[in-house]
């Protein structure tokens, strides 16, 4: 429906609706090819799945193909914000403990054969690197699997860094606490005004309904809502990797599909059963301060629910301390929270061309951090193009 407006609207090269990590790769990509970009952003300070969850930019976890191209160049994109925007970023990688022979013998799998034939900069630790690890903290586990590539950083703070990045070095406006409530031929109306950009690029996370609602409705969108922990070692270790268990390969894709991972999942049904039921398995992350993130679970729905469950984060709680070896104190707890459809074997990601001028991009998993960055390079490029027909983007790498 075309807009009424009794005022000249503000101009923009680009406008992107959404603040978070989707919404800030976008605006990145836009302002170094020297287009003028705002972003609009509903909250008074991003709330959403990019400050909520692990801070792992996790480029071992992603399958081969398409994601592991994007998570690889999101790498290098993270890098260069850490330069230009001074974040806290840890380079040591990330390091999968095996707790069982069969999560061993799928991480075994994946380091003979995908992280050779796919490019994968990953591999095992010896047993005497492994017992040695830490002071000898990890040497209980059966094998250990180091993701040389994966980054972590402390989203809480990233996330605003680079907000005030780009608004200092690459003049992005940003207008938070605004709402936009149309987009209509060029204009977008906000309850701050009315502005006409030559691009809009929609990046609003999981809101379903504001924005593109009839094109969002065709996806079978959803919620998938994740219990988080902060918690402090009782005795403190100086942590410098990312942690993940072998309870991952049922989770990422890297290493689901492969043989050994079938197996690995009759175990977990006969043995641990609350684990898939919750869709549990074990992240931490260590932040600046001495404490770890540590998560997750996955509930699906239409909406999140605001009610958490205890014997969930009892479960969390008990994988950590095992995994780590140490008490853990709870420090915060919060609920994550991102985008999912109802078939999750579908596109982990839609970019939808509503017209030559708007286009919708959405993340349907929690990967936004590993890959976001990649893909608003990839839709900028084709945008500036002025590309008439995109094809199935959301293989085209």
């Amino acid at each position: 429906m075309p807009m009424n407006t009794t005022h000249t609207p503000l101009r923009t090269d680009v406008a992107i609706i959404g603040a978070g990590i989707l919404g800030l790769a976008h605006a990145y990509a836009s302002a170094r090819r020297g287009l003028r970009v705002s972003v609009f952003e509903r909250s008074g300070t991003p709330l959403g799945a990019s400050i909520r969850n692990f801070g792992m930019v996790l480029v071992t976890g992603q399958p081969p193909g398409m994601m592991h191209a994007l998570a690889r160049a999101s790498r290098d994109i993270w890098l260069d914000w850490a330069s230009g925007a001074g974040l806290h970023v840890r380079r040591s990688g990330s390091l999968m403990f095996a707790r069982s022979e069969a999560e061993a013998r799928v991480m075994e799998a994946f380091a003979a054969t995908r992280a050779t034939e796919s490019g994968y900069a990953a591999s095992l630790l010896s047993r005497a690197a492994l017992d040695d690890l830490y002071d000898g903290r990890f040497s209980k586990h059966r094998a250990a699997l180091h993701g040389h590539d994966d980054l972590q950083v402390f989203s809480r703070e990233a996330v605003p860094a680079l907000i005030d990045y780009l608004q200092r070095v690459h003049g992005v406006e940003f207008r938070f606490g605004t709402l936009v409530r149309a987009i209509d031929d060029g204009l977008v109306e906000t309850t701050a005004g009315v502005w006409r950009a030559e691009h809009i690029v929609v990046c609003a996370g999981h809101d379903y309904l504001s924005l593109l609602a009839p094109q969002l409705a065709a996806l079978q969108p959803r919620v998938c809502r994740l219990q988080m922990l902060r918690v402090r070692p009782t005795t403190p270790f100086a942590l410098d990797h990312a942690v993940l268990t072998g309870l991952s390969c049922l989770h990422y894709g890297a290493f689901s599909d492969l043989p050994e991972a079938a197996a690995l999942r009759e175990e977990v049904v006969s043995r641990e059963p609350a684990l898939l039921d919750h869709g549990i398995h074990l992240l931490a992350s260590p932040t600046p301060y001495g404490d770890l993130i540590v998560g997750d679970s996955h509930d699906y729905g239409e909406d999140a629910s605001p009610f958490n469950a205890a014997a969930v984060d009892e479960i969390l709680l008990r994988l950590a301390e095992d995994a780590l070896g140490g008490q853990l104190q709870v420090v915060e707890r919060w609920q994550g929270v991102y985008g999912a459809r109802a078939d999750a074997s579908k596109e982990p990601f839609s970019v939808l061309r509503v017209a030559p001028n708007v286009t919708g991009v959405f993340m349907h998993g929690g990967v936004g951090m590993s890959v976001g960055p990649g893909l608003g390079e990839l839709v900028v490029e084709k945008i500036v193009a002025g590309a008439s027909e995109w094809g199935d983007f959301n293989s085209a790498v």
